[in-house]
């Protein structure tokens, strides 16, 4: 858990992938440099002229290099800012840590610290000797970053689209839905469990386990949680779940000591993590949310755009589907001689639905594009979906029908939608 954290850090640092480039750029400054003293030494006489370069010619070459890397830099960055306002303006702030996250912004400008640093350094070691490997080197490394910079203007470019962003949005969900559903080699998980065992449990809870500070839940490692307990003979209770925000000694959990001897909560503590932003990692609900964001943007007055806000639905559709699938509401961990040790805190499937769609209900009431989208992404999850998830979305239906005026609709749109209802029934067989 403590990579993890480590890794959380690194992963929304802006200066990690710089700084190691920046390292390797000086470490291979004087390597070459050492190498063109070497070849010049050895091999002075045998050297083709085309490959020598004189160093008033070098330096001026490090000199020119240095000032456009510098300024495809500073152009990269105003790209990256531009970026950002769009982002923050017309989707949703929470879509920006996408962007800020996205490895390829980091190599971009790790490769610019690369080769700035590269040909700083050379341009201070140059001394009176012809050179050779390092102008090459040089000339292949200006090349390369001016393809990254036409790179990086088309990947910017491409990341202001909507609908780029919106299936972006719609494959990290699903990305996380799949990690949720790893399966794990130190755990067992179970649906359901006994639960007259559970209250009995219930009543011997010994220990708390409250937060050092106040955030978001950003990281449970099950596997960690699950040998802790067998190691110390506990049992979690679970209080909240991944996405949460709980304030400064709010309780997480609740343990009960089986052996009577009180367990390192300190240790516990490790096993998840606490911080200020939230991240979508391992939590799906944040996933759909940026959806949500960019579809209540998309149907306000002043944007107006119904289409775009559909394809949301659409989306957080696939999500919806995908969890079905992929999300068993696993809320039982046992070890591997199937003791109980951890009772979770999960959401469920009707959770998601009714997140998915709630804000759009209310602010898109009155637009009948938005509710037909709705209900069409009900219908189509009902046909992919097993008996029981179908039971759920039906009873779910009517809190969306609910706030719809099918008596002030047009006679045009009232035959769309009834047309939409009447399959959607027919698919729960209901006449």
């Amino acid at each position: 858990m403590i990579q993890e954290k480590i890794w959380l850090k690194l992963r929304s640092s802006f200066w990690f992938l710089p700084t190691i480039y920046g390292v390797i750029a000086i470490i291979l400054s004087f390597l070459v440099h050492k190498i063109d003293s070497w070849l010049i030494d050895e091999y002075k006489d045998a050297l083709p002229n085309i490959l020598l370069t004189h160093p008033e010619v070098a330096k001026e070459l490090y000199s020119a290099l240095v000032t456009a890397i510098l300024t495809l830099t500073t152009i990269s960055i105003s790209v990256i800012m531009a970026v950002l306002t769009t982002y923050s303006s017309q989707f949703s702030p929470r879509t920006l840590q996408d962007f800020m996250r996205s490895s390829s912004t980091h190599h971009v400008l790790g490769f610019y610290s690369f080769g700035f640093i590269f040909a700083l350094l050379h341009l201070i070691m140059v001394d009176k000797n012809n050179l050779v490997a390092g102008p090459i080197l040089m000339g292949v490394i200006a090349i390369v970053i001016l393809g990254i910079f036409i790179y990086f203007i088309h990947y910017s470019s491409n990341w202001v689209h909507v609908n780029h962003l919106i299936s972006k949005l719609r494959a990290d969900g699903a990305r996380v839905i799949k990690n949720n559903n790893k399966p794990s080699k130190h755990y067992l998980g179970f649906k359901h469990w006994n639960q007259a065992e559970i209250k009995t449990y219930k009543k011997q809870i010994s220990e708390k386990l409250t937060a050092k500070k106040s955030g978001y839940i950003q990281s449970m490692d099950f596997n960690d949680l699950v040998s802790w307990a067998k190691k110390y003979e506990t049992i979690i209770f679970m209080n909240v779940q991944v996405g949460a925000f709980v304030f400064n000694d709010y309780p997480l959990a609740y343990i009960v000591t089986i052996n009577n001897d009180k367990p390192p909560m300190k240790e516990l503590h490790e096993h998840i993590i606490i911080d200020s932003e939230r991240t979508d990692l391992l939590d799906i609900e944040f996933s759909i949310q940026k959806l949500v964001d960019i579809a209540l943007k998309a149907i306000s007055p002043a944007v107006n755009d119904p289409h775009t806000a559909i394809n949301c639905i659409n989306r957080m559709g696939e999500l919806l589907h995908e969890l079905t699938k992929g999300n068993p509401e696993l809320l039982y961990l046992a070890d591997k001689q199937q003791q109980i040790r951890c009772i979770l805190k999960q959401k469920k499937f009707e959770d998601y639905l009714y997140k998915s769609f709630y804000q759009i209900r209310h602010y898109g009431k009155h637009d009948i594009s938005i509710m037909y989208g709705i209900l069409e992404v009900l219908y189509k999850l009902s046909v992919v979906s097993d008996e029981q998830t179908k039971h759920k979305i039906w009873s779910f239906h009517f809190y969306i029908i609910d706030v719809i005026q099918l008596s002030e609709l047009s006679a045009l749109d009232a035959v769309h939608f009834n047309h939409m209802y009447d399959a959607f029934k027919t698919c729960h067989d209901k006449k």
